[in-house]
């Protein structure tokens, strides 16, 4: 039986030639593998990090890697691709829901957040360096781990009142937050220390070196 199924890309593996996993977010599955088929001649693009996808799901009872086809973007997403630093953003994310999320892990709510991040993301102007700090916040809530300077001081340290300031202000005024790349790197490292304790795992995301770089 075929399903219509929306989903986000968090994370992509190559299986020889003509394969290529998918690993997604979904309203209905949650985190969640799939396999489609790739040639030569296929676009790329289109498995890019946090891109939006829909797509024919063959539900198969007797395999646990479920096959999709027919995909389509449903939005260009031209705001991210078109722009470097928004780009390595979305490996950021993508690789913070990929070290986060387990296999069946979902609600209607999480995925209606993290679609309307990117959508949120793929808009704004010139002001998003602090977003990825602003979406650790939200992920949090969102995950059940309520980010409330309390629960944050123990891990804070020195970037208590930098933390503070992002939790407090309206979010436009967070937006606009002035902070060193090295104050966000620290920042971020103390805001996924704080997931990995709640998650009981640690979060080694490679990608958040580039975005200090990138934001320096």
């Amino acid at each position: 039986m075929k399903l219509a199924l929306e989903f986000i890309i968090i994370g992509t593996t190559k299986v020889g030639e003509k394969s290529l996993v998918l690993h997604t977010l979904s309203a209905q599955y949650g985190r969640r593998s799939f396999i489609v088929s790739i040639s030569k001649s296929s676009s790329m693009a289109l498995y890019l990090p946090l891109n939006i996808l829909s797509g024919e799901v063959n539900d198969n009872h007797l395999s646990d890697l479920w096959r999709v086809s027919a995909l389509r973007a449903e939005y260009p997403l031209a705001g991210l691709r078109g722009d470097v630093r928004k780009n390595t953003m979305t490996m950021f994310l993508s690789e913070v829901l990929f070290r986060c999320l387990r296999d069946g892990e979902y609600s209607y709510e999480l995925y209606d957040w993290c679609r309307q991040s990117i959508l949120t993301l793929d808009a704004l102007g010139e002001d998003f360096a602090n977003f990825h700090l602003l979406w650790l916040l939200d992920l949090c809530g969102v995950l059940g781990f309520s980010p409330r300077i309390e629960d944050l001081m123990p891990f804070a340290e020195e970037r208590l009142e930098d933390i503070r300031a992002l939790l407090t202000l309206d979010r436009s005024s967070a937006l606009l937050l002035p902070l060193s790349g090295a104050r966000r790197s620290d920042i971020a490292s103390i805001l996924l220390e704080y997931l990995g304790y709640h998650l009981d795992t640690r979060l080694n995301i490679r990608s958040l070196a580039v975005l200090r770089e990138l934001f320096s």
